[in-house]
């Protein structure tokens, strides 16, 4: 794959060739062999969002839930993409990701080089910030490049000696359907995609599906619903073990 065609691209134009010409597989593994704990307690959850149909008109229903099911129910009839991307970063501050210091952003856009272009961009949906300015999730590799070169620049802002490897959390939602990622970046890999070569290390990104036993379900199914958050949450303990080390000396 060394002699495929490399162009500067902006994280929203990479396709499986950018894969391919940066030596990175995408490997699908189990909920067991990818999150520390894969079955979280939801407690801590309001029952009426956990159990309450997406168009609940429950009058005792609190007004968080209430509001956190109308953005379910714009995302599950959605007709344009962020209504997703509303409903993903509701879902991430019901589940606290957004911690003392983390804030969730939309539409962040982090700078990207690329075959020897410096004036690309990969655009997140949605990703935390960590003040000062490091980016903790996004979404998914050309982002989490993007990622990593912005988050070392950060580093040497603040005299830090940059990392020579990251692995970032990403998440992809499909509808209301989430897909985990944890996407490993080195400066090689780095190095490769800001000089348009191909990498002799291949990197593999670990990927954990969350299924529903039909293509169309989501979470607007509640049993789905209960599936999915408990993904989140054990993707929040995952992703927080990944970011000790980025905020190492911060």
């Amino acid at each position: 794959m060394a002699n495929l065609i490399r162009t500067a691209k902006s994280g929203s134009d990479w396709t499986a060739n950018e894969l391919l010409a940066y030596n990175i597989t995408v490997s699908s593994v189990l909920p067991g062999q990818f999150f520390l704990t894969p079955d979280p307690s939801l407690d801590n959850i309001d029952p009426a969002i956990l159990n309450s149909p997406p168009d609940d008109t429950n009058p005792a229903t609190s007004r968080a839930a209430a509001l956190y099911l109308d953005y379910l129910d714009l995302a599950a009839r959605a007709t344009q993409e962020n209504f997703i991307n509303d409903f993903a970063a509701e879902t991430l501050k019901l589940l606290d990701f957004n911690d003392r210091g983390i804030t969730v952003s939309t539409r962040f856009i982090i700078p990207l080089t690329t075959c020897g272009e410096s004036n690309r961009v990969a655009q997140t949906d949605v990703c935390l910030i960590h003040t000062p300015t490091f980016v903790l999730l996004a979404l998914v590799i050309a982002e989490a490049i993007a990622a990593f070169q912005f988050n070392n620049r950060k580093r040497k802002d603040r005299g830090l000696n940059p990392l020579n490897a990251m692995t970032i959390p990403c998440i992809t939602m499909k509808g209301t359907r989430p897909t985990f990622y944890l996407v490993p970046v080195t400066t090689e890999l780095s190095n490769a995609v800001i000089t348009g070569q191909y990498p002799a290390t291949q990197t593999q990104v670990l990927r954990c599906v969350t299924v529903a036993r039909r293509a169309s379900t989501g979470m607007e199914d509640t049993e789905y619903r209960k599936l999915a958050l408990k993904r989140f949450l054990a993707f929040k303990a995952l992703a927080r073990s990944h970011w000790l080390r980025v905020l190492e000396g911060v």
